[in-house]
């Protein structure tokens, strides 16, 4: 299966096709309104991009990209919304991407990848790992609604 996929970054007018898969990733505890809204809002930012990982035309998995430059660190990418559709989990697609976004990475002139994973998620913890990501700290955040 892995030489019948397709890894490309997403056109901007084609970045709505992720939206199924992050309500999912999500398990609909945001509607997929809330998410069109707050993707438009990433996208007039500007810096966002997205992987997109395709089984003939088929959208099957997906990761969020930030450019970003940070003092602690420099140049570095930010993955987010990380997600592969179930049917294709365990089949080496998220190893697929893993090398991709580092060459990616590298072709940009970054000096690290970054991602948060939240503590409950021992899979992709060890998913993460296993891909040579070390925890740096902890992600906080503070609701303001």
């Amino acid at each position: 299966m892995k030489g019948d996929l397709k890894l490309e970054l997403i056109p901007y007018d084609e970045m709505e096709s992720i939206l199924p898969l992050i309500f999912e990733l999500n398990q609909g505890k945001l509607s997929k309104e809330v998410l069109k809204s707050r993707l438009q809002s990433m996208l007039a930012m500007g810096g966002y991009q997205c992987l997109g990982v395709y089984d003939n035309q088929k959208l099957i998995a997906c990761c969020g990209i930030w450019l970003l430059q940070k003092l602690y660190k420099g140049k570095h990418l930010e993955l987010d919304n990380v997600f592969v559709n179930e049917e294709y989990r365990s089949k080496g697609v998220g190893n697929l991407m893993m090398d991709w976004l580092s060459e990616y990475g590298k072709s940009m002139d970054c000096a690290s990848l970054e991602c948060n994973c939240y503590l409950h998620n021992e899979k992709g913890i060890k998913f993460w790992q296993r891909h040579g990501f070390e925890p740096l700290g902890y992600h906080m955040i503070k609701n303001l609604e």
